[in-house]
């Protein structure tokens, strides 16, 4: 953290320029993700926006964009990267099945499950090679094509933002302020995609927060904005793709189930918790 005053404060302003800019880039992808057709060019162009933005940042400040943490880091980050938002998504829906919120699919949910991938009806694949064959190709593959996009968040969001508040903010301010921000800007989405609107600002905000400690503590640590971008697509990937179409919701339980439910934001909250813990005892 910085101590100097005037150096501080253009550390602020550099970080209400990147902000400014990623609003601007944003707002035309919004736009049209609402009220034209939610496609993967909109939702993925929305995604670049922050990295875009940093981009645009840095010139204007005459700093390289290979400040940006590129480097690989060290391989065990990234596989905890892997692991640890597989883990929580997999206690989430754990906890759904037993608490009865959710049940487990069905062979029919599965055979449907594997007409969308084209796996169902290849040769004389039964239900069960069908599900081992997509968690497989999905948790691979598809977090792979994922990371395409992540990446252009990860390298606004924690590439460089989270550094920039570093030179003003404890590990813990930087944790809250990142995820607030990364946070708000899903915001005009939600208000128009939710079914409970009150309910999922609270519950996703406290998903995205608790999330920002961890990926806070793996890109400090690290050094690098990797770590990031698998965590971020291995999240989206378990907790929209994989475990949703291995469970049949429970009428009047729709509140508890997803990645705006109440049982993920209370297990990252957990996770989250753990983490901060972990940094403030690490003196990251």
């Amino acid at each position: 953290m910085l101590e100097n005053i005037s150096e501080r404060k253009e550390a602020w302003k550099t970080i209400f320029l990147f902000l400014v800019l990623v609003i601007v880039l944003t707002s035309p992808f919004h736009y049209a993700i609402v009220n034209l057709y939610p496609s993967r060019i909109y939702v993925g162009a929305i995604m670049w926006c922050p990295a875009i933005a940093a981009f645009i940042t840095l010139k204007i400040k005459g700093r390289k964009i290979s400040s940006l943490h590129w480097n690989w880091g060290n391989w065990k980050y990234i596989q905890w990267s892997y692991v640890v938002p597989a883990l929580f998504g997999i206690i989430t829906y754990v906890l759904l099945w037993i608490f009865g919120f959710g049940n487990l699919a069905n062979s029919e949910t599965i055979k449907e499950w594997g007409k969308e991938l084209g796996l169902f009806g290849i040769g004389t694949l039964s239900t069960t090679s069908i599900t081992i064959i997509a968690i497989m190709l999905l948790a691979t593959i598809e977090v792979i094509r994922a990371s395409a996009t992540t990446l252009g968040e990860e390298i606004g969001w924690r590439g460089f933002l989270i550094y920039e508040l570093r030179k003003v903010l404890s590990f813990t301010g930087v944790s809250i302020f990142s995820g607030l921000i990364w946070s708000f800007w899903h915001w005009p989405l939600l208000v128009y995609y939710s079914n409970n609107v009150l309910l999922e600002f609270t519950t996703f905000t406290v998903v995205i927060v608790s999330m920002s400690f961890i990926m806070t503590y793996y890109t400090f640590k690290s050094k690098s904005l990797w770590p990031a971008v698998i965590f971020h697509a291995v999240s989206n990937v378990y907790i929209q793709k994989i475990l949703p179409e291995l469970t049949i919701k429970n009428a009047g339980k729709e509140h508890w189930l997803g990645e705006n439910g109440i049982m993920f934001a209370v297990v990252t909250a957990v996770f989250g918790l753990y983490f901060w813990r972990k940094a403030v005892k690490e003196k990251i």
